[in-house]
C-alpha cells in the first residue's frame, strides 16, 4: 500500500554526474538519491521534467523519498537540454534513440560504479515525467522497452514514434491529459497515441483529469498507485540482484482490467468489451479505482 507520507523524508545520499553533449542534446545531468539501509536496489525511478527543465531536485521531494525508502528503489534527476535549433517547440532531445537514451544508461552505469552498488547499471526502471517529461518516458520505451517497469506519458504535445513494437505495448502505461489543457492538439496527439496502440494490444490507459490544464494535478497520486502494483507483479518482492531488467514478469492483457473514458466504470478484460471504441486498460482493480476516482473528480483511495 502506498499508505501515509512520513512527516520528515526519509535520510540518504545524493551524487551527481555529467554526460558530455552528444547527437541530440547539449546538456545531460542526473541526481542520484539512495535511501539509507538498503543492501541491493531494486529498481530506478527516472524523474524527468518538462521542456529543458532541471528535475535534479526532484529527489529531494518527500513524496518520492518515501515511496523509494519503502521500495528500495533509487531516485534520479535529470537535466537534458536541446542543443540551439529554430524550431523551439520541438524537444529534439525527446527522440531518445538519438543519443540521449543512452545518456540516461550512460549515467546510470557511472553512479553504479560511483556508489558501489553494480545493481543499478542494469536496473529496471519506473518513468515518471510531465510535458516534455512524459514524451521522453513514451520514446524510451519505444527504444528500449526492456529496461521499463512501467510509465507515464503526462500531457506532453510532441512525439517521435506512432505505432511502437510489441514490446513496448507489454509495458503498463497511463497516458495523462487535462480537460482544461490550453493546447488542444496535445490532447488530440495523445488520444490518438493511445487509441493507435490500444487497438493493438497495448496495456495503457487514456487518463483524463477534467479540471486540469497543463499541471501535474492528481497524475502522480495515479501514476504512484500504477507504479507499485507493476512493481509487485513484474518485479515480485525477491530482490534479484545484477541483471533485474532481464527479470520482468511479462503481464497478460486478460488479467488487467477494461475502462470505459466516457463514464469511469471499469470491468475484467477478460469479459469481451461492449463495443469497438477503444477502454482504458488498466493493471489491477487497485489502479482501476484510482483511475476511475480521478476520470470521475472523486478521492483518490491509497
Amino acid at each position: 500500500m502506498l499508505g501515509p507520507v512520513r512527516a520528515q523524508a526519509p535520510q540518504g545520499t545524493s551524487r551527481d554526474r555529467e554526460i558530455p553533449a552528444g547527437t541530440n542534446f547539449a546538456k545531460a545531468a542526473f541526481r542520484l538519491w539512495l535511501p539509507d539501509g538498503v543492501k541491493t536496489y531494486r529498481a530506478v525511478v527516472l524523474l524527468m521534467p518538462g521542456s529543458n527543465g532541471d528535475a535534479r531536485a526532484q529527489v529531494d521531494d518527500s513524496v518520492w523519498r518515501d515511496f523509494a525508502s519503502r521500495h528500495r528503489l533509487a531516485l534520479v534527476g535529470a537535466q537534458i537540454v536541446d542543443k540551439p535549433h529554430e524550431q523551439k517547440f520541438l524537444e529534439e532531445y525527446v527522440n531518445v534513440s538519438e543519443g540521449s537514451g543512452q545518456a540516461v544508461l550512460d549515467a546510470l552505469t557511472q553512479f553504479a560504479s560511483q556508489s558501489q552498488h553494480p545493481e543499478l547499471a542494469t536496473a529496471p526502471l519506473l518513468l515518471w515525467g510531465m510535458s516534455a517529461g512524459g514524451q521522453f518516458n513514451y520514446e524510451f520505451v519505444a527504444w528500449k522497452p526492456e529496461r521499463v517497469i512501467a510509465f507515464v506519458a503526462n500531457k506532453g504535445g510532441i512525439y517521435y514514434t506512432a505505432l511502437t513494437s510489441r514490446a513496448a505495448r507489454n509495458v503498463p502505461g497511463i497516458l495523462f491529459i487535462g480537460g482544461k489543457e490550453p493546447v488542444p492538439s496535445r490532447n488530440t496527439t495523445i488520444k490518438g497515441l493511445f487509441a493507435l496502440n490500444r487497438r493493438a494490444g497495448a496495456l495503457w490507459a487514456l487518463a483524463e483529469e477534467p479540471g486540469a490544464a497543463h499541471v501535474v494535478g492528481r497524475s502522480r497520486d495515479v501514476a504512484l498507485v500504477l507504479f507499485e502494483e507493476a512493481l509487485r507483479l513484474r518485479l515480485g518482492e525477491e530482490n534479484p540482484g545484477s541483471q533485474q531488467s532481464d527479470l520482468l514478469k511479462q503481464i497478460s492483457e486478460n488479467t488487467g482490467f477494461l475502462g470505459d473514458l466516457q463514464t469511469g466504470a471499469y470491468h475484467s478484460a477478460a469479459e469481451p468489451p461492449p463495443s469497438a471504441e477503444p477502454m482504458a486498460w488498466l493493471l489491477t482493480e487497485r489502479v482501476a479505482r484510482a483511475w476511475a476516482a480521478m476520470v470521475t473528480e472523486k478521492s483518490i483511495e491509497p
